[in-house]
């Protein structure tokens, strides 16, 4: 059975999103975007996070509260454009360790080539958000994943801004244990491999590369 894909409709991710998709939106805006849209997820992908009673004085009286149960989340982005999540998320879950999978997408050949990891050492006891804003081809999805996998990590959920069907598809079909959230799932890929009507290459509309 293969992994949920949760599309996170809530008005305020779906103005912004509609926001950065307008290629007249400035690199500045861009990126402001992204990191409100990654708080915005994450408040979202860890709804359903296990808690645990604790005991606590307040200023008035003692009493049981919630508290999230078991280590921190690692919040793991796919370089480049994955650090776009980071802010967002971090401002939401300020104890969350990082991890760091450098990965590019192959021009010729659409094949994810690794180039960095860089994570904590007890992947196996933490929640891992896998963070890309696109899943196109998913071929740096399923690196990054796999990669994870073999450091310990179990428990991993993949967030994007964008997703194609194919990317999910292909996703799903490698890590079907790895539940996908998303803002919206657009057409199709084009021959370059990009998501139709899409937004561009997130990467370069962050940096202000080409």
């Amino acid at each position: 059975m293969n992994a949920t894909v949760t599309v996170v409709d809530h008005p305020l991710v779906q103005h912004k999103l509609t926001v950065m998709r307008d290629r007249d939106c400035s690199t500045k805006g861009f990126r402001q975007l992204l990191n409100e849209i990654g708080m915005l997820l994450a408040y979202e992908v860890t709804r359903d996070l296990p808690l645990e009673p604790v005991s606590i004085e307040t200023p008035v009286a003692r009493m049981e509260a919630q508290r999230i149960q078991g280590k921190k989340l690692v919040l793991a982005p796919i370089l480049r454009a994955g650090v776009g999540f980071l802010d967002g998320m971090l401002s939401l879950v300020p104890s969350a360790r990082v991890a760091h999978v450098g990965i590019y997408r192959d021009p010729e050949t659409l094949e994810a080539v690794e180039y960095y990891f860089k994570a904590p050492s007890d992947l196996a006891d933490r929640t891992v958000l896998v963070l890309d804003p696109m899943l196109a081809t998913a071929n740096s999805a399923v690196s990054a994943i796999g990669q994870l996998k073999k450091r310990g990590a179990r428990d991993l959920r993949f967030v994007c801004l964008l997703a194609a069907p194919e990317g999910i598809a292909r996703l799903q079909s490698a890590h079907p244990d790895v539940p996908i959230w998303t803002a919206a799932i657009d057409s199709h890929l084009n021959d370059h491999g990009y998501i139709v009507p899409g937004l561009g290459d997130a990467g370069d509309r962050m940096y202000g590369t080409r």
